[in-house]
């Protein structure tokens, strides 16, 4: 009798909700996690009387996380609580610039024609654009795997390849160019094409379809958990404990065991543990070098450009900032030299700086009068670069555009730091070079490119999270868990 028993390595997002998943549809599930905590990326750290969400800070298709708890018959309310956000980003130009991007798309426009004096319906228009690329291809894409013949026979994809000359624009044009095309002022291009950096890409070589994700953002809206983002990881843990998973923290895999090119089981030191099906939600590449050594390599898929990386600095700030919402942008003078200096491993002088302030939301996450800053820049992967040289220049740079921008001293106002560079996310996540998202997308083909959530060579082996289809940022997580949950269902 073959065993029903599924093992999940990592208890990242994508993890945590492949284990629910499966435990609903009455698999035993056990996951491992090399961390004495579950969330990968989607964690929590205190610094002094300061409270930082660590990872992710955007929460966007909360219907994703819905789908978990109506599928285990539990209800949210007990677990999880949201709020949709008014004004989802403060944006901010060192001319004095500054752009409030309201959820409300009527609302978005007004600002937008006032404050840049940019028609409205440019606003409408190109919202409608990203919507209509996103009902054209976005089940195919995000919600299906690419890698099954089946996908590819249905009446969704018949519909969307007679729509192809309709989306010609946006497949063989990048993203900057085909926001070129549809808006007329530079600072909302730059608005719009910040939005490759949602999964690790330069918008100045993604396609266009990736002009999809504002879709998320600003037509189905922002929200934000009530007590912070890290309480998407405590209510997703949770949910999976009371559905029966069983967790394993501090348990590092060292190897999947493969038996006539079927996996078996895993290793972990000297025992052995044997499973009926097998999800690995560590990176891909990582998992092929480290846990599948002694199998065939996806060399092509592994040697894919990887994703850009962060550098974050979480900053106790001794003043409130009243011009400061929850997510907060300040653009760089020159974006596409920003990022072809990503490009060349390096960082810009002159980096876009994002801001996140959970304070705005929760007032116990910093004391009265004061605010809890992630602080954070695009930067390259890890590839041997002087980390040490180049954080301490960063920070100089952040700290200077800071303050210009808000016309502060902001050096001043630090009362306490913490830092995450490439390396530690690399040695927390175990992210290859610390990259966020896996592979980037800056290519037309980089969809077909990304390792599928299954391989033909290893039968009862399957793949989630970031690095894997459909890509990073926690919407793309819980969609591959849910093509992995298909998946096992339909074998």
């Amino acid at each position: 009798m073959e065993n029903s028993k599924i093992c999940i390595i990592g208890a990242g997002i994508g993890g945590l909700s492949a284990a629910i998943r499966l435990a609903a549809e009455g698999h035993p599930v056990d996951v491992y996690e090399a961390n004495d905590y579950p969330g990968g990326k989607l964690t929590e750290i205190q610094i002094e009387d300061y409270r930082f969400d660590a990872g992710p800070s955007l929460f966007t298709m909360p219907s994703y996380i819905e789908d978990l708890f109506s599928l285990a018959g539990k209800n949210m309310k007990d677990y999880f609580a949201y709020d949709r956000l008014d004004i989802i980003c403060h944006y901010f130009w060192e001319d004095g610039t500054r752009l409030k991007a309201y959820s409300d798309a009527e609302d978005f426009a007004t600002e937008v024609e006032k404050v840049l004096g940019v028609p409205a319906v440019e606003i409408t228009n190109i919202l409608a654009a990203s919507a209509q690329k996103y009902h054209l291809t976005g089940t195919t894409f995000l919600e299906k795997s690419l890698h099954k013949p089946g996908t590819w026979f249905s009446a969704e994809v018949a519909r969307s390849l007679t729509q192809i000359p309709m989306l010609t624009g946006a497949v063989f044009k990048s993203m900057h160019q085909d926001n070129e095309r549809r808006l007329s002022h530079p600072k909302l291009i730059q608005l719009f094409d910040r939005f490759a950096t949602y999964n690790g890409s330069n918008p100045y070589k993604a396609p266009g379809m990736l002009n999809i994700i504002p879709h998320f953002e600003h037509n189905i809206g922002a929200f934000f958990p009530r007590d912070g983002m890290h309480q998407i990881t405590r209510a997703l843990y949770q949910l999976a404990v009371d559905l029966g998973v069983k967790f394993h923290f501090n348990q590092a895999v060292d190897k999947i065991e493969v038996v006539e090119k079927k996996a078996v089981g895993i290793r972990i030191k000297d025992l052995t543990i044997g499973y009926g099906r097998v999800i690995s939600n560590m990176d891909v590449f990582p998992t092929y070098k480290k846990l599948l050594a002694d199998q065939s390599q996806p060399h092509r898929t592994l040697s894919q450009p990887r994703s850009t990386s962060a550098l974050i600095f979480y900053w106790g700030i001794k003043k409130e900032f009243k011009e400061l919402g929850l997510h907060n942008i300040l653009f760089s003078k020159n974006y596409q030299k920003e990022f072809a200096t990503l490009e060349a491993n390096q960082i810009d002088e002159d980096p876009t700086v994002y801001i996140n302030i959970s304070k705005k939301r929760v007032k116990a996450d910093a004391p009265e009068g004061c605010e809890n800053w992630f602080t954070m820049i695009n930067v390259p992967a890890n590839k041997g670069q002087d980390w040490e040289s180049l954080i301490v220049q960063a920070r100089e740079h952040i700290i200077e555009k800071i303050s210009r921008t808000l016309h502060v001293n902001l050096k001043d106002l630090i009362v306490c730091e913490s830092i995450l560079d490439p390396r530690s996310i690399e040695s927390k996540t175990a992210s290859y070079q610390g990259a966020l998202y896996g592979t980037n997308s800056n290519n037309v083909f980089a969809a077909f490119l990304r390792h599928p959530n299954f391989t033909n060579k290893i039968k009862h082996l399957y793949f989630c999270g970031g690095s894997v289809h459909p890509g990073g940022g926690i919407p793309l997580c819980l969609l591959s868990a849910r093509i992995v949950s298909e998946l096992i269902q339909e074998s």
